[in-house]
């Protein structure tokens, strides 16, 4: 680590500084054998263009909403049973098209009242959650806010589609951030997002939304299902990630040499491994564990970095990187000085 100060001196107003944090996993394990069993695939070609071998997948009848009342409640009781004033729940895979799934999952918790609200950034969604729950602390709305991101994503995936069942899994990861000071360790820095909705057809849903459904044309077949042309997303996520990344630590006053660790979304091996290229960051300072766990869209970041504190391999102190890519297009980055908190 350097000998940089945390923190981002300079900056006033109160700041959401982490405070716990929490993990879920459905439990049912789906391994690439069990894909090449009744897909033209194999464990080498699935290892060799993602990096993964094994993903977490929801068994019948669980949704999102269990996914994210189990993190949920990992990180509040990480963060010592610190009641949070609102809730904000990044998904792209709700329960339902409407009502939004957040107050189903205060209610569970026990926090009927407070207030609760989805997001919807697909990939990108745990960042665009840190801005908002920050917003939420600054402006004074709330002392503090548990901010969940969890997706079922193998429930709009096509079960037959090569090029997208090998990569989503399902998964939640959340934090609980509290009104503190900007340079306390666990403050989030300053956050990057963009978009681009000009190139809105490359990641999407065709189907179930008011333009198909009031265009009077029935769906085809496979438009309820998740689609992606993969080698044009690749582009754009190293562009993008790379490109607010760099923005991001320019703004918290840091060098791409003073990242300890570099926490991106995991996406894809390949996408992984050029963004850290491109940014100069060493293989072993790059958190991942894309190998198990696959991409877990809006929950990949909160995953990862659970995972990582409770393996050792993310450490307080740590200057840590944060980036993601995804649908929308959408992206954005980040950065903070991690905590001592222990994951849930």
């Amino acid at each position: 680590m350097s000998g940089t100060p945390p923190g981002v001196p300079g900056r006033t107003g109160p700041a959401a500084v982490i405070a716990g944090i929490g993990s879920h996993l459905p439990p049912d394990v789906v391994t690439n054998d069990d894909l090449s069993a009744r897909l033209d695939t194999s464990d080498e070609w699935i290892r060799s263009r993602t990096g993964i071998a094994t993903r977490h997948m929801v068994s019948p009848g669980t949704a999102t909403s269990d996914l994210a009342v189990e993190a949920g409640a990992r990180a509040w009781d990480s963060a010592g049973g610190l009641r949070p004033d609102a809730l904000v729940l990044a998904t792209t895979t709700p329960d339902r098209p409407c009502p939004a799934t957040a107050p189903e999952v205060a209610a569970r918790l026990g926090l009927t009242g407070i207030a609760a609200f989805d997001i919807s950034a697909v990939c990108t969604g745990f960042l665009y959650g840190l801005a908002t729950a920050g917003g939420l602390i600054a402006s004074g709305v709330a002392e503090r806010v548990l901010l969940i991101a969890a997706d079922a994503f193998t429930t709009i995936i096509d079960p037959q589609d090569r090029g997208t069942c090998v990569i989503f899994a399902d998964g939640a990861g959340a934090m609980v951030l509290r009104a503190g000071t900007h340079e306390e360790p666990g403050a989030i820095g300053p956050t990057v997002l963009g978009s681009d909705g000009t190139l809105s057809d490359l990641i999407e849903v065709p189907a179930g939304g008011s333009r198909q459904r009031s265009s009077g044309i029935a769906a085809g077949p496979g438009d309820s299902w998740f689609r992606m042309r993969g080698r044009e997303t690749y582009r754009h996520a190293v562009d993008r990630m790379t490109a607010a990344s760099r923005q991001a630590v320019a703004a918290a006053g840091w060098s791409t040499e003073d990242v300890d660790r570099l926490a991106a979304h995991q996406a894809n091996a390949r996408i992984l491994g050029t963004v850290a290229q491109e940014l100069g960051i060493p293989a072993e300072r790059r958190l991942s564990n894309i190998e198990h766990v696959g991409n877990t869209g809006a929950a990949s970041i909160p995953l990862l970095l659970a995972q990582s504190a409770a393996e050792g391999s993310l450490l307080p102190g740590h200057r840590v990187l944060l980036t993601a890519f995804g649908g929308g297009l959408a992206w954005g980055a980040s950065t903070v000085v991690w905590p001592d908190v222990k994951p849930g």
